[in-house]
């Protein structure tokens, strides 16, 4: 009988978010995969566990992922962990998470912590829609693609941040939402330097080439706002034709038609004439 992947979250700065939940399932697990071994054990030091561990993460996830699931469908069950935060989130946990689910094996996620909801509730944005977009790329062209495709965005964004490349990354941000956009910096979530600052992107680039960034960072900008719609002559028109078939004059039925859509009264009137309709 095959075993269970487990999804377990690992605090992402304060040892006192682990919950008895996933300290109960690394404890039950046969084995863990861990991003880093060195970190991992930490953690199991913590909980006074002693466990078998592979490693997984993004450079070995190519031949780790098979060989992690083949001890599954064994009959072994693993405990999947990252460094710190939710595996799969913005990490290559979700190739081991498709892998498992194509062959039919159980995955549960546990619970735990994730800098991104940590972030989003703290910021002071809207939280009702929100995109992930995690780390951008490394590539030029490719982080000034995917930016490109943001830029008529109305939701909240979330980004992921190092230390190295917050600078470039702000003024990334700045020239294409624009140094007015809202946003807010949130530095080392649940750590002892925790630091959350709300302010524009403007104000986020002048302060950070100031000060040199220190930490991890999630940054959360808010999205464009809605822009109001174009107003749609011809719709207006045909509501100027039905108003006209119901026996209304066309002067009426223009101004009718103009108040419900949005757009000029004349614009409208003009275009009925030249379309050949005239008052009677």
């Amino acid at each position: 009988m095959a075993g269970k992947l487990y999804l377990v979250p690992t605090p992402i700065g304060n040892l006192g978010d682990i919950s008895r939940r996933t300290a109960e399932t690394l404890e039950g697990a046969d084995f863990i995969a861990a991003e880093d071994t060195r970190v991992t054990v930490k953690l199991l030091n913590h909980l006074e566990l002693r466990k078998p561990m592979v490693t997984y993460h993004r450079h070995n996830c190519g031949a780790a992922g098979p060989a992690i699931l083949r001890r599954i469908e064994a009959g072994e069950s693993c405990a999947l962990v990252t460094d710190a935060g939710t595996p799969a989130i913005s990490d290559p946990g979700e190739e081991l998470v498709a892998l498992c689910a194509a062959a039919g094996v159980e995955v549960e996620a546990i619970p735990g912590p994730c800098a991104l909801t940590v972030a989003l509730s703290v910021s002071g944005l809207p939280t009702a829609r929100f995109t992930f977009e995690g780390f951008l790329p490394l590539n030029k062209k490719n982080r000034r693609a995917q930016l490109d495709g943001l830029r008529t965005e109305e939701r909240t964004m979330i980004f992921y941040e190092a230390p190295h490349k917050l600078r470039s990354t702000l003024e990334d941000l700045s020239e294409t939402f624009g140094p007015d956009r809202p946003m807010a910096v949130c530095r080392e979530l649940t750590k002892l330097h925790e630091e959350v600052v709300r302010l524009t992107v403007g104000e986020a680039v002048e302060r950070y080439a100031a000060q040199e960034p220190r930490g991890e960072f999630v940054l959360v900008v808010g999205g464009r706002p809605p822009q109001a719609e174009e107003p749609d002559e011809d719709r207006a028109l045909e509501r100027v034709e039905q108003l006209r078939r119901e026996g209304m004059a066309l002067k009426a039925a223009a101004a009718q038609a103009a108040e419900e859509f949005g757009v000029k009264k004349r614009t409208l009137y003009n275009r009925a004439l030249e379309g050949g309709r005239q008052d009677e």
